[in-house]
């Protein structure tokens, strides 16, 4: 250590001089130690330091000093005149004060609160946004010149044509996987027939309407989303607001109409092709002839399920629209907030239909049973 530093007395009063390079490659490894040292000799306050020895300092050695002073220049110092201003720069920084915060005894109130908080504003812009699109039908009622026909086909065509091969190969495979496993089942006991019941049952009322559900509320509710998203980073809605042109008119109200309309057909549809997987399947696993399982599925479904199903799909539509329209306009004008909206866009609908789907379940549990 004394290679970088004497320890001697003048005067009858302590001393201590630096010498050598004060650089970070100088001093390499012993930075910390140099420091540590320096640390313990500057408790000393009758100490003088002499840094007139010192042939070169960086940065690195300024801050070992500072550090080693505890931030405060020593009473007795002598420096050069080029270091002075290292010094000085150092002593004009502004010091951080990290505060100490208190842990909040209402932390578990405020952490409820913030999602409450927020599921109240989403809940209450939804209703604003259907009693706008209430106002919009009535004044449509009494202009019928104005009724954005395109935008319906356009959004029926976008949501139902397009998004047919999709749930028509998730149906297919559902149906043989729901009439495989059955048959296994019903094969134990004897009672193949009822594979009829099980998958008509199933399919026609629950599974039909959910599965065409998530699936266009991934597809079709990301893609709304994302569409009035990108208008509002492009600002095409502003642009829209300058020429008069109302939001609701010509971009939510089509979609919620065209996903109203194109539901129940998606279901309708979905439904009939995981039938058919079902019925290939239990062809090929019990030997259940295709004109059995069809002549005997009237019989055992009752018409009910399949209005059931369709009312599911009608509602489940539109809250989708609604939902997808909802986060689309409430994105801002960046690119993360594009993504973030999207995503809760899709994970809030896709709640929803679970949610509408047991709200069914509970309220017309006595439809359709036989």
């Amino acid at each position: 250590m004394n290679h970088w530093y004497q320890l001697c007395t003048k005067d009858g009063s302590p001393h201590i001089i630096l010498t050598g390079s004060y650089t970070l490659v100088a001093l390499n490894t012993l930075l910390k130690s140099l420091e540590d040292e320096l640390s313990r000799q500057a408790e000393n306050q009758n100490l003088s330091w002499d840094l007139t020895g010192i042939e070169q300092i960086d940065t690195a050695g300024i801050l070992m000093l500072w550090s080693a002073w505890k931030t405060k220049r020593p009473e007795h110092l002598q420096l050069r005149p080029e270091h002075e201003k290292m010094f000085e720069r150092l002593e004009h920084l502004p010091t951080l004060q990290l505060e100490t915060k208190q842990r909040d005894l209402l932390w578990p109130i405020t952490t409820l609160g913030k999602p409450a908080l927020a599921l109240w504003q989403h809940a209450v812009g939804l209703i604003a946004m259907v009693g706008q699109l209430i106002l919009d039908v009535a004044y449509l009622i009494r202009h019928p010149a104005y009724i954005p026909w395109r935008e319906i086909s356009a959004n029926l065509y976008r949501t139902g044509a397009q998004a047919l091969g999709i749930t028509a190969l998730v149906g297919f495979l559902i149906g043989i996987v729901l009439s495989y496993l059955s048959s296994k089942q019903l094969q134990l006991f004897g009672a193949d027939i009822f594979i009829v019941n099980i998958l008509g049952i199933s399919i026609i009322r629950e599974l039909g309407p959910m599965l065409a559900a998530i699936l266009v509320a991934g597809r079709s509710g990301s893609s709304m989303t994302a569409q009035l998203g990108v208008m509002r980073v492009t600002q095409e809605l502003d642009a829209l607001t300058v020429m008069g042109i109302s939001h609701s008119q010509r971009l939510i109200l089509p979609k919620v109409l065209g996903l109203g309309i194109a539901m129940p057909l998606l279901v309708l549809w979905t439904s009939a092709v995981a039938l058919l997987g079902g019925m290939v399947a239990a062809e090929i696993q019990l030997g259940l002839h295709y004109h059995y399982f069809i002549t005997s599925l009237p019989d055992s479904v009752p018409i009910g399920n399949l209005w059931l199903g369709l009312g599911k799909g009608i509602v489940s539509g539109m809250v989708i629209a609604l939902i997808a329209c909802h986060f689309g306009l409430r994105i801002k004008p960046n690119t993360e907030s594009l993504g973030e909206g999207t995503t809760s866009s899709v994970v809030t609908a896709i709640t929803m239909v679970i949610i509408i789907d047991a709200i069914f379940a509970v309220l017309f549990s006595d439809v359709g049973i036989a």
